[in-house]
């Protein structure tokens, strides 16, 4: 189970993404990636795509939310995020959860 997540949940979260072709990776980081998750730990999820909005995110903020994942997803768009300390904790932290297959 990949940072602590069933393989049903990992995978409705990829169908999802693979519905998004704006979307060209994504990095799960936080207590999930850091591997010290408890077992209802939120999923915290960075969408890397230079063509990605803020509608694209609410989209998918809203497919998550409909699907049957048991989880609170914490979504973002990593070029959107201002906090250096943040950006820093995911490209040194983080993990690849998602890669679009081109």
């Amino acid at each position: 189970m990949p940072f602590g997540l069933s393989e049903t949940t990992v995978r409705t979260i990829h169908t999802i993404f693979q519905q998004h072709p704006a979307i060209d990776q994504v990095i799960i980081y936080g207590s999930r990636a850091k591997g010290n998750y408890k077992q209802g730990s939120d999923i915290d999820l960075t969408l890397i795509g230079d063509a990605l909005t803020h509608d694209d995110l609410l989209q998918i903020m809203h497919e998550i939310n409909e699907s049957s994942i048991p989880y609170l997803v914490d979504l973002s768009i990593f070029h959107d995020i201002s906090d250096p300390a943040v950006r820093e904790h995911i490209q040194r932290r983080g993990c690849v959860f998602y890669q679009k297959i081109t």
